[in-house]
C-alpha cells in the first residue's frame, strides 16, 4: 500500500505569471545618429534635414528603436523628434535612450494594458528566470499593479520561490 504521489502545486490556487510570455517579437535597434553629424559632433540643420528626407525609413518595418548620440555632441530636441515622426509610420516604437530603456518602455505599455482582473484575490508567482532580455524595471511595475488585487506575491518558482507581499 504505498502511497499516491500528490502534486500539490498543480492541485493548489497559485498562478504563475511569466513576463517572457509578454515579450513581443520584433528587433531591437540602437539607432546612433553621431555618422549623421559634421565630424560627429555639430549637427547642421540643412544636412540632417536633407540626410533624413533621403533615408530610406522603411528598412525599420516592424522594428523597435532606440534613439541615441554616442558622442559628446549636444543634439537638439527637435532632431530626435524629426526622425521619429519618419520612423513612426514603419516602427513599433521610438524612444530616446538605451537598449534598456526601450525593453523598459515596451513592458511600461505592456502592464499598463494588463487586464488583472483574472489574478483578483490568488496567491501569484512571478517567474524570475527568462531567456528574453526582460528588464528588471518590469517586475517592479508588475509586481506594483499586481499588489492592489492578488492575495500575494512571490518570486521564483513554486518549488522554490521567495515570499514579497500578503495582504492583510
Amino acid at each position: 500500500m504505498a502511497d499516491d504521489i500528490i502534486n500539490r502545486v498543480a492541485n493548489s490556487k497559485l498562478v504563475t505569471i511569466d513576463l517572457e510570455d509578454f515579450y513581443p517579437e520584433g528587433k531591437r535597434i540602437l539607432f546612433d545618429i553621431k555618422d549623421w553629424l559634421f565630424e560627429g559632433f555639430v549637427l547642421r540643420e540643412k544636412d540632417f534635414r536633407q540626410q533624413v528626407s533621403e533615408f530610406d525609413w522603411s528598412q525599420y518595418q516592424d522594428t523597435y528603436i532606440a534613439l541615441t548620440c554616442s558622442t559628446d555632441a549636444i543634439i537638439p530636441g527637435w532632431a530626435y523628434m524629426l526622425l521619429s515622426i519618419n520612423l513612426e509610420p514603419y516602427t513599433n516604437k521610438v524612444i530616446v535612450g538605451d537598449l534598456e530603456q526601450l525593453e523598459t518602455s515596451i513592458y511600461q505599455d505592456i502592464i499598463n494594458n494588463l487586464d488583472i482582473s483574472a489574478y483578483e484575490g490568488k496567491p501569484i508567482i512571478v517567474k524570475g528566470c527568462s531567456n528574453k532580455p526582460v528588464p528588471q524595471n518590469a517586475y517592479i511595475m508588475l509586481s506594483n499593479k499586481l499588489k492592489t488585487v492578488v492575495k500575494s506575491i512571490m518570486y521564483g518558482e513554486a518549488c522554490s520561490s521567495v515570499p514579497l507581499y500578503k495582504k492583510k
